[in-house]
């Protein structure tokens, strides 16, 4: 594939993530304006930043440590950079946004991510579906994105009934599957 051919690609799948970004925004602002909320009334959510303990960044034997905040995806640490879990491991760990992480990079540059601070969840019964390519759930009346590590992993269809995990105390775009009902 020529150079052009995969900006293009690239350009398109940007255009079309942005686009389900904006769609996610504008749910998030409806189902606030449903519950007589304003943006700026929401809780701040966790990030590296306002949890309970700093983001740390240490000299270990054996390698560094970093501490970070799940967003769904990746790890985000001090100063906002990222971190990739790897899908399986977030899949399996059933993480969810604003967990807290630490990762060891060891002397041979090896990722090894540790959960220390789950943060409070509650389960939601919802119906897998595939849009554009991408899996979601739509539990709540809301629509999370899911690793497709997790559908996978736990066989799931769209139309299947599945139980997902989500933050108790705070709005997510992403949920994990914990199980397959049907």
């Amino acid at each position: 594939m020529s150079t052009n051919n995969q900006n293009d690609a690239k350009l398109l799948q940007l255009a079309s993530q942005l686009k389900a970004a904006e769609e996610n925004m504008k749910r998030i602002h409806e189902q606030l304006e449903a519950m007589g909320i304003k943006p700026e009334e929401l809780p701040e959510a966790p990030t590296v930043e306002n949890r309970p303990a700093p983001a740390q960044v240490e000299a270990h034997v054996g390698g560094k440590v970093i501490e970070g905040v799940f967003d769904g995806q990746n790890m985000v640490g001090p100063n906002e950079k990222t971190y990739p879990v790897p899908a399986n491991y977030a899949s399996k760990s059933k993480l969810v946004e604003g967990d807290i992480l630490k990762l060891t990079i060891s002397e041979d540059g090896s990722f090894i991510y540790k959960q220390i601070g789950p943060i409070e969840r509650k389960k939601l019964i919802g119906t897998v579906t595939l849009q554009d390519g991408t899996y979601m759930v739509e539990a709540g009346g809301k629509l999370y994105h899911v690793l497709f590590a997790s559908v996978t992993y736990f066989k799931a269809q769209p139309s299947d009934e599945v139980t997902v995990v989500i933050p108790a105390d705070r709005p997510a775009s992403w949920a994990a599957i914990e199980a397959v009902i049907g």
